[in-house]
């Protein structure tokens, strides 16, 4: 039921409360599509970096492989993952911008655009853009390269923060855009009355900085229809069901709703069995009260249960096991 919630699409966010197995959740999807002999690219939003720790390997800021199979109806199934660093394409993006500073103003005014680069650094926003971008980076790459891409996203609050921002940056550039406009036809009239040439250091400098924004816009704005586009994508909430991950999960739902970004499926996760004695029995029908409570609220979103499973689910191995009984 959980693999049929998500059929068809090609960009699935899996997110929910810190803590009730997201990160397994997400990979043993991606398992369980390649062993379908799908090409699926799972991505950490993570500031944890949980999925290097479950794979029990290092995961980087670029796609490495991280399983492939070759027998059988998985054959050419792989999953390659990688955990966004945020800090690193900070630094990228901030080094960017200090060489095109030093190839468009003059040295007096350096010094002066230095400090705020520094500022810039360390201000609020800063690494939610960071993230943003390599969201983006890694939506285009899995819509070219890969059938599926999966994120693992960091808890609730940061998540919805992050699916908030192509929206924001997109109107922030646009408004952007329209006072260089003023700005340009305002020097083009300067220009003309002082019979400067059109190629001086200042209309080159304000060309390019226009090229730069109208890229970041239309980025932002692919990213979000991408995001708000059912056909493509969901975002499936995983929950323990337990009175607080419950609560959070119904008031994302609504989020997510107010945001246009599609919710495809509910994964009840680590679910106690019923039939392994009675502490856990009594357990199981408090799960079931929250589950039920789930299902009166959101009638319409399919719900899968994923049950406890004893020891870790650590490795390859371990996840290729867990992610055999989705299907």
């Amino acid at each position: 039921m959980l693999l049929n919630s998500i059929d068809g699409l090609r960009v699935v966010f899996v997110g929910g409360k810190g803590g009730v197995g997201k990160t397994t959740v997400a990979s043993s999807l991606a398992i369980a599509h390649a062993l379908e002999g799908h090409r699926v690219l799972v991505v950490s939003t993570d500031p944890a970096h949980n999925l290097g720790h479950l794979w029990d390997r290092e995961v980087g800021d670029a796609p490495e492989r991280l399983i492939a199979f070759t027998d059988g109806d998985a054959s050419g199934g792989i999953v390659d993952g990688m955990e966004i660093d945020p800090k690193a394409t900070l630094e990228r993006h901030l080094a960017s911008v200090e060489r095109t500073m030093r190839r468009m103003l003059p040295e007096r005014m350096r010094p002066h655009a230095q400090r705020h680069l520094a500022l810039a650094r360390e201000a609020p926003g800063s690494f939610e853009s960071a993230v943003l971008e390599r969201v983006a980076d890694a939506v285009a790459l899995g819509l070219e390269e890969y059938d599926l891409v999966v994120f693992d996203t960091a808890p609730t609050g940061h998540t919805l923060r992050l699916l908030t921002l192509p929206a924001q940056l997109t109107t922030w550039t646009e408004s952007l855009l329209k006072n260089r406009d003023r700005s340009e036809r305002y020097s083009a009239a300067m220009r003309s009355i002082a019979g400067t040439s059109s190629a001086d250091p200042a209309a080159e400098a304000d060309a390019e900085l226009r090229r730069t924004l109208i890229r970041r816009r239309d980025r932002f704005e692919n990213l979000r229809k991408v995001v708000t586009d059912r056909l493509r994508t969901g975002f499936l909430v995983v929950f323990t069901p337990e009175r607080m991950p419950v609560a959070e999960t119904l008031e994302l739902a609504e989020s997510l709703k107010d945001i246009k970004v599609p919710l495809a499926a509910l994964v009840a996760n680590r679910r106690s069995p019923s039939d392994a004695g009675q502490l856990l029995k009594d357990r199981r029908d408090v799960e079931d009260s929250q589950i039920e409570r789930v299902r009166q609220m959101l009638p319409d979103i399919p719900l899968s249960e994923l049950p406890l499973v004893p020891g870790e689910l650590v490795g390859r191995q371990a996840l290729t096991n867990f992610a055999r009984s989705l299907s």
